[in-house]
């Protein structure tokens, strides 16, 4: 009997966009690895759903969006005579689609913790090039284009530049699922003025006031959501917790976890020694093995580990205090000394509890800059095109140092 052929040709209902359509078999077969699966079970933005509830979308969801708004901005771009070959096309959709394949769990948790040395980019480019081994060479395009190597510069400016279509997807997205609106740029028009002239990726002088709200719900959407002091101090503390648990590791401690998990606190994983067997690996590792490891580490007689791992299950976090100038060393001792005593622990294992970091706000680079096409056909760069005075004050990093300790 002749087996039926599956129908490659799906769409799907994104809450955001309405119906997005998979163009075509190989991105079909790409969504379908298990690989891209994986993002399913990899939290868009980390610990967020600790401030705001509905924040609870996944990677997955990101990449089908940015790989949707792709198709839009090509279509505009050869509608204003700009030529884009059908394999170009699909090496966007398909480099656009795995731009955070990387991600670890908990996005940006494990970089620094279990995994050292070695950025989601970089493992972002091992999948690419093992999956381009599976599908015997079709992504090679995408790769190239991805890494900038491509003789097009205005193709890479969509996947990666300050206003690509990462940023575009994730903004609205976050903004959608945390309820702050002030995040809602319109995608669509952007992506309607977008235009290319000398190689370089363009916003035409009609979008002006576009990019002005672009940039500035980008600076409100990292001080209200990603630099979110409760959401900051979630995730470093799972950092700690994770940090803690490889130091038991090291010292042959047995330790509660999934196979996979297992792999990255028993090795010492970096750049150098990342192998096949390592990819392998990460591609089972998600946010369901670290978050029944910290449900068990409560358990742990471990005190600094059970204690940080339940006051993360709890919601019972660590207060945080921010300020624009550094914290006096002093100041930190003394809190440090104060818990210790009250904790019975040492005062090296106090600094899981007690610690300062730094936090960078910058809108907008303009060593990279947006280019306004104005009507004679001239390029300037956003900040000095536009009559907005902010937008000048938005190219200066903004710092604040934070301190965490116990209530």
């Amino acid at each position: 009997m002749k087996q039926k052929t599956p129908n490659k040709l799906k769409i799907l209902n994104d809450p955001i966009y309405g119906f997005i359509q998979i163009p075509n078999s190989l991105i079909f077969d790409i969504i379908e690895h298990p690989y891209f699966q994986r993002l399913r079970r990899i939290a868009q933005m980390g610990f967020s759903n600790l401030v705001y509830p509905g924040a609870n979308h996944t990677r997955f969801h990101h990449a089908i969006g940015c790989m949707h708004l792709m198709q839009k901005a090509v279509r505009v771009l050869r509608f204003k005579d700009v030529e884009i070959s059908k394999d170009e096309e699909i090496a966007l959709c398909v480099a656009i689609l795995l731009h955070d394949i990387g991600h670890g769990a908990f996005s940006h948790a494990l970089e620094h913790s279990i995994v050292s040395g070695i950025s989601h980019e970089e493992i972002s480019l091992k999948f690419m090039h093992k999956l381009n081994d599976e599908f015997d060479g079709k992504l090679s395009l995408a790769i190239k284009i991805f890494e900038g190597k491509y003789h097009r510069n205005f193709l890479y400016q969509l996947i990666s530049s300050q206003l690509d279509i990462d940023r575009l997807d994730y903004l609205k997205r976050d903004s959608f699922y945390t309820g702050v609106t002030e995040g809602n740029i319109s995608s669509d028009r952007l992506i309607v003025m977008m235009n290319v002239k000398d190689d370089e990726l363009v916003i035409e002088q009609k979008g002006i006031y576009s990019v002005e709200k672009f940039l500035i719900a980008r600076r409100l959407m990292y001080w209200q959501v990603y630099l979110h002091k409760t959401g900051l101090v979630a995730e470093h503390m799972l950092v700690n917790a994770l940090k803690r648990a490889k130091e038991l590791a090291e010292k042959g401690e047995e330790l509660f976890a999934s196979t996979s998990l297992k792999y990255f606190l028993y090795n010492q994983i970096n750049s150098e020694n990342f192998t096949e067997q390592t990819l392998k690996m990460f591609s089972k590792l998600d946010d369901y093995d670290i978050l029944s490891a910290i449900k068990e580490w409560v358990n742990h007689n471990d005190k600094v580990l059970s204690l940080l791992s339940k006051m993360i299950v709890d919601r019972k976090l660590l207060k945080v205090e921010i300020q624009t100038d550094v914290f006096e060393k002093e100041q930190i001792l003394k809190k440090q000394e104060k818990f210790a005593n009250k904790f019975d622990i040492s005062e090296k294992e106090i600094q899981y509890f007690i610690f300062t970091k730094k936090i960078k706000n910058q809108a907008y680079n303009s060593e990279k800059p947006i280019l306004i096409l104005n009507k004679k056909g001239k390029l300037k760069d956003i900040a000095k095109a536009s009559d907005q005075f902010n937008l000048q004050a938005l190219t200066k990093p903004v710092v604040k140092h934070f301190i965490c300790y116990p209530k």
